[in-house]
Parts: structure tokens; sequence; C-alpha cells
């Protein structure tokens, strides 16, 4: 399957924006401090950036890079720190204000699907709240995320020497030992998130979690 243009990108970005807005607007200020899927995250960091991302043009992201002398953590930490508010509810406001935009770094169309997605579980997962996303998106997201390196904020590196197949899907990627399991678990596999040895099946399940589990999830892979 060829990358989304941004014309059919756009809409389920936006629609998974607005849902999100919609599972935090209810959170205690408990649920706003509990650490998220990004190491050294919290809920409400998380939020604010995907609010500054959501404001982040190509010159604006060059500026921002050069800032932070090439360094996408150090990056990442300015633009939580730019765009956090003093009270989640605050941020969340922002959020709402920019969830329809369509700004973007230099990046391909499917990098905003893989945002969408993957920080929305950072989120969700954690407070216990499910979510299902438009299985063609998950998937377009899981694409990109298998031909772009851990260095880019991909996660190729981490299926090499597998067959991946989707066990909701026919989608199928690489060779080697099979590991099978949902879009949405391969996804969060491949992209550094912790994964839990019940999400996957298959001969090469137990050597696939094994690597991500001794693998770097840092701040550089989200």
């Amino acid at each position: 399957m060829p990358s989304r243009p941004s014309a059919a990108v756009w809409p389920v970005v936006h629609s998974e924006r607005q849902a999100l807005i919609s599972d935090l607007e209810s959170l205690t200020p408990d649920q706003w401090t509990q650490p998220s899927l990004c190491s050294g995250w919290d809920i409400h960091d998380v939020l604010a950036h995907l609010v500054d991302t959501a404001k982040t043009t190509r010159l604006r992201f060059l500026r921002q890079m050069i800032a932070a002398r090439f360094d996408f953590d150090r990056a990442n930490k300015d633009g939580i720190t730019r765009a956090r508010a003093a009270a989640p509810e605050e941020t969340l406001a922002e959020f709402r204000r920019v969830r329809n935009t369509t700004k973007t770094p230099p990046a391909a169309p499917a990098t905003r699907l893989v945002e969408a997605i993957v920080h929305g579980e950072d989120i969700r997962r954690p407070l216990g709240i499910f979510h299902s996303y438009p299985g063609e998106s998950v998937e377009a997201a899981l694409r990109y995320q298998l031909k772009t390196g851990i260095f880019l904020g991909g996660g190729k590196e981490r299926a090499e020497g597998f067959s991946l197949q989707a066990s909701d899907s026919r989608f199928g990627h690489g060779s080697g030992p099979q590991v099978q399991g949902t879009l949405l678990a391969l996804l969060m596999a491949v992209s550094g998130r912790p994964a839990s040895p019940e999400d996957f099946s298959g001969e090469g399940a137990t050597v696939f979690v094994r690597g991500l589990e001794q693998g770097d999830r840092g701040a550089g892979d989200r």
C-alpha cells in the first residue's frame, strides 16, 4: 500500500485529535500527572507535545532544530516547555483550538498518523482508556514506521530479522521467524513502546519481545 496522500491523512488526524480531546475532558488532577508510555513524560507532557507539533510548520521545525543544535530530544523538551500551560485544562483548551490545523514539519504525511495513533495510546493505555482506530490508518502508520530508521522516529531496525503478520488484516512484512499481532500492537512495538508477550504469537514472538525489552525506548523514538 503506498503512503496515504495528505488529503486523506488530515481528516483522520483531525478526527483522532477530537476523540482524544473527548477522552481527556474528564481527567482528574492525579490522572494528568500519571506517567505516560513515553519515558520521562507524564500525560500532561504528551498532550503539550501534541499541541506543539500541531503548530509546527516546516520553517518553524528547522528553526527549532537549529536552536536545539539538531538534538531531537532537546527539541521535544523545548516544545513541551513552550506548550505546557500551568493547568492541564488550559493545555487541553489550546489543543482543542488547534485540533483542525494542517501544519506539519518537513516529513511524510504518514507521520501525522503515527503521531495521532501512537501518542494517543501513550496517553490512553496508562489511563485504562480503550479506543478503536481505523485499521487502514493504523496500517499506513505501521508501514511508514517499518521503512523509517529509529534515529528519525521510526522502527525499521526493531523489525529486522522477523516476518511480521497482522492478525486483523492481510498485512505482512519482512522475512524470518513469524511474529503475529494486531496492527496496533505491531505499530506500538516497532515504535518503541512496551510490548506484552500476550500481544504476540508465532515462533519469533518471544525473541521479538525480548529484543524490544533490551532495546532503546528513549525520547528519540518519539
